[in-house]
């Protein structure tokens, strides 16, 4: 973690296929100034990322100014899963731009009015309730505030425990923070609720207990029983992965949260919107949570996140009383509305559910050839992570991570930096629209970087 791209310009092989190209050196010379300027100017946190400066995006690829498209498996961080600028989506903008409503705080609007009924419409019966945010932070923040402020109805102040997960990532905020299970995430916090505690994520690699024994007995060991306990936030499939974590387990979860009046949270905001290729990733549990948090995929464009759920939940405060500045934005909702009918319209929920055999057989053969290095392989939908590890062990190897994700990006093959709680994960998240040619094309480079990376490595060793 904490690695950041040169913006040195490297002279690299130039490429021209169907869906790449390269052409200059990179990051491309031009570039440099604009470059210079965020790093002067912005915090260091804002390195991160592979150093093209976006001209355009357009279905699954990005272009710079200089000539140069990349085939792209980053989604804009699993945003837009859509597809990048889809013109139903451009045109809602445009259009309500056009109208002259483009802000208008907590007051009605029609747009908000249609947004929120279609998420009514397509979240599970019984999860009535509809409250528009603007980042998946502030919907996560939220669900722990409603999840809490219930168990207070029901227990008192002695039911105000949350349960995360470990290596869960729930956002940047105060308690999605302490909610989440990342250690260096929370440093800065000093203070850590007692009240908030996590489990280990049974996902079968690096906790290799699945059973939901372990939850149990991890409570207990934490002091924590269930009078004590609000609610439960977990990601749907943990995001340093994709981790899923065992049907059974689930399935147990939900009961014991209905026998114990527990609020059982999903963080959906990377999982929703068809990334999984089911619309909502907690249908592969079969079971409903009590509240689910979403953001990212919903507009596949502008900001715009939420908290979904049951009613005596969600409307626990009077009016007023829990609000939010940019709450619906006429703009982000027009968005919104486009980007769902897109995606189930033209059924990109399941191009990402058939091409998931393409995805996971690309990274089951990279793994077989590297099984000193590639410690897992786990995809879902399109969505797929390649958990990098030190030769032999299963110590996670950021160093290597990070020089395949560079090694693709001067391929054309565009990826987001690392992930995962030491940095380790390749990640793999292209729009829902990605055409099976396209997805081939791109594995193919990043199982040639992964060669030339292991490679390299080997010969510094």
């Amino acid at each position: 973690m904490g690695k950041e791209f040169s913006v040195d310009p490297v002279e690299v092989p130039e490429v021209e296929t169907k869906h790449r190209r390269i052409t200059t050196a990179l990051p491309a010379p031009e570039s440099i100034a604009t470059l210079e300027t965020l790093r002067n100017i912005e915090p260091i946190s804002m390195r991160g990322q592979p150093p093209v400066v976006w001209d355009r995006a357009e279905g699954f690829q990005v272009h710079d100014a200089h000539g140069n498209m990349w085939l792209d498996f980053s989604c804009g961080v699993l945003v837009t899963n859509a597809g990048h600028g889809t013109k139903a989506i451009r045109d809602a903008i445009r259009d309500q731009v056009d109208s002259g409503l483009i802000h208008n705080y907590c007051f009605p609007s029609e747009e908000r009015a249609e947004l929120v009924t279609l998420l009514q419409e397509i979240a599970p019966e019984g999860l009535d309730k509809v409250f528009l945010l603007t980042t998946g932070s502030e919907a996560t923040e939220c669900a722990i505030k409603l999840a809490r402020t219930h168990g207070i109805a029901k227990g008192g102040n002695k039911k105000i425990g949350i349960v995360g997960a470990d290596r869960a990532f729930h956002g940047r905020t105060l308690a999605s923070q302490m909610t989440g299970g990342i250690p260096g995430q929370k440093d800065w916090i000093v203070n850590l609720d007692p009240a908030i505690v996590q489990v280990p994520w049974p996902d079968g690699y690096w906790t290799e207990d699945t059973s939901f024994d372990l939850f149990l007995t991890t409570l207990k060991e934490r002091g924590m029983s269930s009078e004590n306990i609000a609610g439960v936030m977990f990601e749907t499939f943990q995001g340093v992965g994709p981790d899923f974590a065992p049907v059974e387990y689930i399935q147990k979860l939900r009961e014991w949260c209905d026998a114990n009046d527990v609020v059982l949270i999903f963080d959906e905001v990377q999982a929703g919107f068809g990334r999984t290729g089911k619309l909502w990733a907690f249908e592969h549990y079969g079971v409903t949570p009590d509240l689910i948090c979403i953001g990212k995929g919903v507009t596949s464009s502008l900001p715009l996140s939420g908290v979904i759920g049951k009613t005596e939940i969600v409307d626990a405060y009077p009016p007023g009383s829990m609000t939010s500045t940019h709450t619906g934005n006429p703009l982000s909702c027009r968005a919104a509305i486009a980007s769902i009918r897109s995606l189930i319209d033209e059924d990109l929920i399941g191009n990402a559910a058939r091409l998931e055999i393409t995805l996971l057989n690309a990274m089951e053969g990279i793994a077989q050839k590297h099984p000193d290095v590639v410690g897992r392989t786990s995809a879902k939908g399109l969505v797929g992570g390649l958990q990098i590890v030190k030769p032999g062990t299963q110590e996670p190897s950021c160093d290597l991570a990070f020089d395949i994700i560079e090694r693709c990006f001067h391929k054309g093959l565009l990826l987001f930096a690392p992930v995962g709680a030491w940095g380790q994960t390749v990640k793999l998240a292209p729009p829902l629209c990605i055409t099976k040619g396209a997805l081939e094309e791109g594995l193919q480079v990043l199982a040639e970087c992964v060669d030339e990376a292991v490679t390299a490595s080997q010969k510094t060793c």
